[in-house]
């Protein structure tokens, strides 16, 4: 890899900031790309707290938060990958917004950049097509938080080449996680069933969300249960990958759940807006 290169990271929300952390604290050139007004201030308060986090919980490799804060370059404009060596898209799970990133960036970056994404549903192939590089395109579905989780589900598409791949993992060690290489998503096809079923189960009034996640928990040994696990992605997240899951599936067991959707249409999208499935403190 090329250390004098930056890597793009597209999208400056909570995924995009912790991938930014990441790249960062191993000590990379970032640029921070979101168009969306007043994103670029949100992600940089995000960074800082992420990286005030860190260092309360001594996970800060070698450099200090300022150092790693300085390492980042925040722009509206996707022009400014041109030299990038690496970009990570981590903008929402939308197919459109997502299409049209990859075609912009295909046209942007160098012949020989790789571009990634954080998507966790949609299929490489879909995002290979928008560019004229498929063996250069690959997903790096990482886990939230992202400075926190080790690894990384690295989904290649059937046209990736090896060299692509293995690009792909030896960047992903140097920031200290372990990619592992699937050919088709894995975490999100098992996690969101879960989820989504859990919350039929609260809509049925079968169990509280509470008693829910306390069966996963008490019972099964699972560190959080799946109704906060939601919470935690965002349930805007989680309906958005839902979607693309039955559309691309064909299988209605991922048809969102009524309460899932009514709890997104009301503006309760989990820890982020101090109310999902649960209730969390607000700052």
């Amino acid at each position: 890899m090329n250390a004098a290169r930056p890597i793009g990271v597209i999208g400056a929300g909570t995924m995009g900031a912790g991938v930014a952390q990441c790249l960062a604290e191993a000590g990379h050139e970032v640029i921070v790309v979101d168009p969306v007004p007043g994103a670029l201030g949100a992600g940089r308060e995000r960074l800082r707290e992420g990286l005030r986090l860190g260092k309360q919980l001594r996970r800060l490799p070698s450099a200090a938060p300022q150092d790693a804060l300085a390492h980042v370059r925040w722009t509206e404009e996707v022009t400014e990958l041109s030299d990038a060596e690496f970009v990570i898209e981590c903008a929402p799970e939308r197919l459109a917004l997502k299409d049209k990133i990859f075609g912009e960036l295909d046209v942007v970056c160098r012949p020989d950049a790789v571009l990634t994404s954080c998507t966790s549903t949609v299929p490489v192939e879909r995002l290979a097509a928008n560019t004229r590089r498929p063996k250069r395109v690959l997903a790096t579905h990482f886990m939230n938080p992202a400075p926190l989780k080790r690894s990384v589900e690295v989904v290649r598409g059937p046209l990736t080449s090896d060299d692509t791949v293995d690009r792909t993992l030896e960047m992903l060690a140097g920031i200290g996680k372990l990619g592992i290489v699937v050919g088709d998503f894995v975490a999100n096809r098992v996690v969101l069933l879960a989820v989504n079923e859990a919350a039929h189960v609260v809509q049925a009034r079968t169990a509280d969300p509470s008693t829910v996640d306390k069966i996963f928990q008490e019972c099964l040994g699972h560190a959080m249960g799946p109704l906060a696990t939601a919470d935690l992605i965002g349930l805007d997240t989680v309906l958005d990958s839902l979607v693309v899951l039955q559309e691309y599936t064909d299988d209605p067991r991922f048809a969102p759940s009524r309460l899932l959707a009514d709890l997104v249409c009301a503006g309760h999208l989990g820890r982020k807006t101090g109310r999902g499935f649960h209730s969390y403190p607000t700052r």
